[in-house]
């Protein structure tokens, strides 16, 4: 036990005993009704359940990993090589972890190019340095090398996370009969499996202690390794280099640069209405108590609303020929839920207000059905893109779709949209969902069925339009209904991505890499960790003596953003190498997840969600197809991997032209600004002459350079410090710049000014066709948090507009090509761009309903300018 007249900080490495859990706990009996296994979730929050409730930590925080790629795999592409895929059954299991730590109100903490082991050794180092007991819960074996007097580690045993092994410095010391700052020295003679480090052959533990305790470190060792006799002497001799190589990447690095520090980990109060929710939904109902209990919260608290409300009627599993009488014979709309497995249904689901049915899927079952489901009869789902591409799979092309619970809810709560049904029947009729509990082996309750799936869908469907508002609800039924059904289409098509130039152009990176670092190396006259904070800061500024930067809590801070700004104020050939390595080794990143993701048809089916933003804006998963850098010779070299698939002749790309420019002319009904896009001259140059009071003709390149980044800028409510950041200019002359800017534009000023303080009054912004996004934070008598909400305030109409108008012109082109029998189809939607794969003999029906669909997706004052290009790969199709 911890000292309980000291702070206690726990840090819990999450990834490894996540990893743990899983295998310990078997996957078949944890895992929820939608397929989603949960054994790793469970097994995790048991253990630190019983660590809460043995250590009572005061401060406490989870570190994860953020992919395999760090610096070390930089230092050593062998490094954790060996490891295979992650278990299918794993997969989905940490962000939903994530999603239980946040309800519990526990941080946690990832950083890009780091480990988690590395969060914990600069916590734990600065924990134990500010006086903390610390306690270090990891399965790696490297964390040994963190215990001290105020450090200890919880090591799981091997079957698995419910029994933690306490190892003080004595416990080191009896174990590995060394101190435990010296375990990886052990660890690098003998090599480590787990992580693809070989050692020294035919070195064990006791010999490698041997040596340890007779020379009295491994650099004393390795120095007098002609000293060491027999084989194994022969062996460390020539295997010294991987022995320095090994133990350079055991080294944990205790200097991350991290958001927080150790006193800003204080434990919070859980909120226990999402603990609630997010547990309903993973049907954790035996941990729910646990977790009141271990937050000292009455139980009475812990059940509430535990109990159903109205009771769904018993289902019925008619014929396929009764199944089909029956909708027939409904009034109505009808709820309709399908499970799928491996993509295609399994079973399905149907509700009216007062009786249920539901059946097994079958082919017959599929031919009697199909007729109805294709049919305009209404129908209601929750989180239909799932269900719908199942159905299109079995060649079933859904109609009707007039309701979707998920994205009512998404569309009236932008910022905390629930994800299941279960959270919306708590929301919305403050009832539990029924639910078996999985961890019984003969559940008590067997929770809702199918049937009932759909009954309570439909009600929430009544309790949601009850509180929709006009405009919102014509959102969801003119544009997200539409777009989802699109979408679905989208992601079964897939694009044609070639593996050869991804994993050619990666090779490429790599050896970029390794070069540059040789370069920077060269630059200063020794080697260093290029992703070592500490080691950096004293290369930048006690070596080269460059300005400080940002302070922080561990020195000045090497964030690729503080340095690019450095290297333009005060260049330095290894600060623009630095750089120029960072860049290639997230490029490289960037490459690798899309290259796992090409599937044995050779192609990527992105994942497109709809709910994944507040302001409307579909962003994309497995793979992120919105990380690809724009406009560089990388991002060209990445999209001409996107090509033309077979059967196909083109790719053709389109997209507007300055369309949240377009839209804030509209908005503002500013004449200078409307007239800038109606008179068909450079936009930027035209803007320019009237604030610097030239002819278009006299207008520099850097006089339309502050002018593009000052129209920018006001979308998103850039002030004249931000600009004189961006355009590396002095503050006043920014200033002086958005007056002159304003004082052609007063339209424009005043909108801004409006709309905010509409906001303010009305409490949400609205876009031009009706999308609502809440802004309760503008009233908040918190500065910053009102502040933050008048700047994002200020972008939502324009931004959100935007994203509508691309949603409607990608859903009617999508129509149109089926209307027209064109074998032609939209394949990704990427920022403000379609890609469009053409059929011999189509492009010139394609391009004009591109063209026209795009043009009329909505009636502005000023027009809609798109372009279009064609290629053979996206590169060559961009214009």
């Amino acid at each position: 036990m911890t000292d309980p007249s000291k702070p206690t900080l726990l840090v819990v490495d999450g990834h490894s005993l996540a990893y743990r859990a899983f295998y310990a706990l078997p996957v078949d009996n944890f895992s929820t009704k939608d397929g989603q296994h949960t054994n790793g979730i469970y097994g995790f929050l048991a253990m630190l359940i019983n660590l809460i409730k043995a250590e009572k930590p005061t401060h406490m925080a989870v570190a994860f990993d953020t992919s395999r790629q760090s610096f070390r795999t930089r230092a050593y592409t062998e490094y954790k090589a060996n490891r295979s895929e992650t278990p299918k059954e794993f997969q989905g299991q940490i962000p939903l972890l994530k999603d239980c730590l946040a309800a519990m109100s526990i941080h946690v903490l990832a950083k890009e190019d780091f480990e988690a082991d590395d969060i914990l050794a600069t916590l734990a180092t600065q924990g134990a340095e500010a006086g903390y007991d610390v306690l270090v819960c990891s399965g790696d074996r490297d964390t040994i090398q963190l215990v001290n007097d105020r450090v200890t580690l919880l090591y799981p045993n091997v079957q698995g996370v419910s029994q933690l092994k306490r190892y003080d410095a004595a416990a080191v010391r009896e174990r590995y009969g060394v101190e435990p700052e010296q375990y990886p020295d052990i660890a690098a003679l003998v090599g480590e499996t787990s992580d693809n480090l070989p050692g020294v052959p035919k070195v064990g533990e006791k010999t490698a202690v041997k040596w340890l305790n007779q020379f009295g470190s491994l650099e004393a060792l390795l120095e007098n390794a002609d000293k060491v006799t027999g084989v194994v002497g022969n062996n460390l001799r020539e295997h010294i280099d991987d022995v320095r190589r090994n133990r350079t990447l055991n080294r944990l690095l205790t200097d991350v640069e991290l958001p927080v520090t150790p006193e800003q980990l204080e434990v919070q109060p859980i909120d226990a209405q999402a603990v609630r929710e997010i547990f309903a939904q993973l049907e954790f109902r035996t941990l729910l108590p646990r977790v009141f209990e271990a937050a000292g919260i009455d139980q009475a608290m812990a059940a509430q609303r535990s109990a159903p409300g109205q009771a769904a009627p018993a289902p019925a599993e008619p014929t396929p020929a009764d199944l089909v009488r029956w909708v027939e014979e409904a009034e109505g709309e009808v709820a309709v839920t399908l499970t799928t497995h491996s993509g295609h249904p399994q079973r399905i689901g149907l509700a009216v207000p007062t009786a249920v049915v539901e059946a097994e899927w079958s082919d017959e079952l599929a031919a009697a059905l199909r007729p109805w489901l294709e049919s305009d009869a209404p129908k209601v789902f929750t989180d239909a893109k799932v269900q719908v591409k199942a159905l299109r799979r079995e060649g079933v092309r859904l109609d009707g779709l007039v309701f979707d619970t998920i994205l009512a809810g998404w569309l009236q709560r932008p910022s905390f949209p629930d994800k299941t049904l279960a959270d919306l029947v708590d929301r919305y009729l403050g009832e539990k969902l029924p639910e078996a509990d999985p961890q019984q082996l003969v559940p008590e309750d067997d929770g809702a069925s199918i049937g009932q799936l759909s009954w309570y869908t439909l009600r929430v469907a009544e309790a949601q339009r009850a509180e929709l508002a006009d405009s919102v609800a014509s959102v969801l039924r003119d544009i997200e209904l539409p777009t989802l059904q699109t979408l679905a289409d989208m992601e079964l098509a897939g694009v044609a991505v070639s593996h050869e130039k991804l994993s050619g152009f990666s090779a490429e990176l790599a050896a970029r890499a390794d070069a540059i670092a040789q370069d920077a190396y060269a630059a200063i006259g020794r080697e260093v960790n290029l992703g070592s904070p500490k080691q950096l800061q004293e290369v930048l500024f006690e070596e080269l003596a460059l300005p400080k930067t940002r302070k922080t809590k561990t020195g000045y801070s090497t964030d690729a953003a503080v340095l690019a700004d450095l290297q333009e104020s005060s260049p330095h050939p290894f600060l623009n190498l630095l750089l120029q390595h960072r860049e290639a080794t997230k490029l490289r990143q960037i490459i690798e997840s899309l290259d796992t993701a090409i599937v044995a048809d050779g192609r990527i089916r992105t994942t497109y969600v709809q709910t994944g933003s507040q302001t409307g804006r579909l962003s994309s998963t497995d793979p992120n197809l919105q990380n690809i850098p724009i406009r560089n010779e990388e991002s060209r070299r990445i999209r001409s991997a996107f090509e033309v698939g077979e059967g196909y002749e083109a790719l053709l790309t389109a997209d507007y032209s300055q369309i949240e420019m377009r839209i804030m002319a509209h908005l503002s009904e500013d004449p200078g600004l409307i007239e800038a896009f109606n008179s068909g001259e450079d936009t930027h140059r035209f803007v320019g002459s009237r604030v610097f009071n030239v002819d278009p003709a006299d207008v520099t390149a850097p006089m339309r350079t502050k002018v593009k980044a000052m129209s920018y800028g006001l979308v998103y409510g850039l002030s004249a410090f931000g600009l004189s950041k961006q355009l590396r200019i002095d503050q006043s002359e920014a200033k002086q710049l958005m007056m002159e800017y304003f004082s052609r534009f007063g339209a424009v000023r005043d909108y801004l000014r409006s709309s905010v303080e509409q906001a303010r009054i009305d409490g949400y912004t609205e876009t031009i066709f009706g999308r609502r996004r809440p802004f309760p934070d503008l009233t908040s008598p918190n500065r910053v948090l009102r502040e933050n909400a008048e700047r994002a305030a200020l972008n939502a109409p324009i931004q959100g507009s935007a994203a509508d108008i691309m949603k409607v012109a990608l859903f009617n082109i999508h129509r149109e090509f089926t209307a027209q029998q064109l074998s032609s189809r939209v394949l990704l939607q990427i920022h403000d761009e379609l890609v469009v794969e053409v059929a011999p003999g189509e492009w010139d029906a394609t391009e004009r309903i591109v063209r026209d669909r795009m043009g009329d997706a909505a009636s502005l004052t000023v027009p809609l300018d798109v372009q279009i290009g064609r290629g053979a790969d996206w590169n060559e199709a961009g214009h």
